[in-house]
């Protein structure tokens, strides 16, 4: 059952990328094409959806915010460990960034947010919505640090910063956040209109994700996938559950932080990586390979805890 719970989610991702695959070979689509199409997700889409999974969380059903702060420190020392990590083991600064997001930014909300409330039941949303509406934004600023930070030979902090500030996705969720601190309401029409708009982001950069994704340089990259492929799904989640069973997280909190340490690479972070100057082929591959082996190791880690009785 658990593992057809991981097909179930899995295959409607596989099914939009396989789409955008069969796509590039029928239709002719130039980089360019697909450059431009990932940049109006990045501005418009994305920003979007990042704002209306804040604007609708329902943070007044939250008792309890230790799992959140647990989650945020983790997350923030994995990323840490991860920007001292990977300089020793890659020399190419657009891989680089790509590497430290690649392993630090999960897909929660389409992945582990789905498998969460499959197995624990519609109670989890409630508490999962704090995750996403705080998670969520603090996973793109790192990512937007992460790749701003190898961008160049030397960092520049102001960049850094200023990159930062005016990045959409994080003036999106930023927006969302304010909207909710200040007890904004949107006209019905407006809020609908977002949603819809939201709608599209994770179908069309599934679609522009497989007319992306090649694998004629997987050879080449063969060294940094096994790197992503195994920092993200097990050694994450090992450093992230571990720490969590220690803590004494168990039953639906326990859920919520391995689906957010355990889930593969978001999809989000391909066309980041591309609008930033990140090695997008070597971001795509990362998504596709840590999406469809996460079926596996998904299933390892949900059969471990429950069969030592954690949840």
């Amino acid at each position: 059952m658990v593992f057809l719970t991981a097909l179930a989610v899995l295959f409607p991702l596989f099914s939009k990328i396989g789409l955008g695959w069969l796509i590039r070979r029928v239709i002719p689509l130039s980089d360019e094409t697909i450059s431009q199409m990932n940049n109006i997700i990045f501005r418009i889409f994305l920003p979007a959806l990042l704002f209306v999974n804040i604007y609708q969380s329902d943070f007044a059903s939250i008792s309890s915010f230790g799992f959140l702060l647990f989650s945020l420190a983790v997350l923030l020392t994995i990323f840490t460990l991860l920007l001292l990590f990977i300089p020793c083991v890659e020399r190419e600064n657009p891989r680089r960034g790509v590497l430290v997001q690649g392993i630090s930014r999960s897909n929660f909300i389409f992945f582990g947010l789905p498998m969460a409330v499959s197995l624990y039941g519609g109670t989890s949303k409630g508490v999962a919505s704090l995750l996403v509406g705080v998670l969520v934004p603090v996973l793109n600023v790192i990512s937007v640090i992460a790749l701003e930070y190898f961008r160049g030979n030397k960092p520049d902090v102001k960049k850094i910063f200023k990159s930062v500030a005016v990045n959409p996705i994080l003036i999106g969720g930023a927006l969302g956040l304010l909207f909710v601190v200040l007890g904004i309401t949107l006209p019905s029409p407006v809020e609908n209109f977002l949603v819809d708009i939201s709608e599209i982001a994770t179908p069309l950069a599934l679609i522009l994700l497989g007319c992306s994704v090649t694998f004629t340089s997987v050879r080449e990259n063969r060294r940094a996938l096994l790197f992503a492929v195994a920092g993200r799904l097990l050694i994450v989640p090992a450093f992230g559950v571990g720490l969590a069973l220690l803590f004494g997280f168990r039953d639906l909190e326990l859920i919520l932080l391995m689906a957010l340490f355990a889930s593969p690479t978001a999809v989000s972070s391909f066309t980041m990586a591309q609008q930033m100057g990140g090695d997008s082929a070597l971001a795509a591959q990362i998504v596709v390979l840590t999406t469809t082996l996460s079926l596996f190791s998904l299933f390892g880690w949900i059969t471990l805890l429950m069969g030592l009785g954690f949840f």
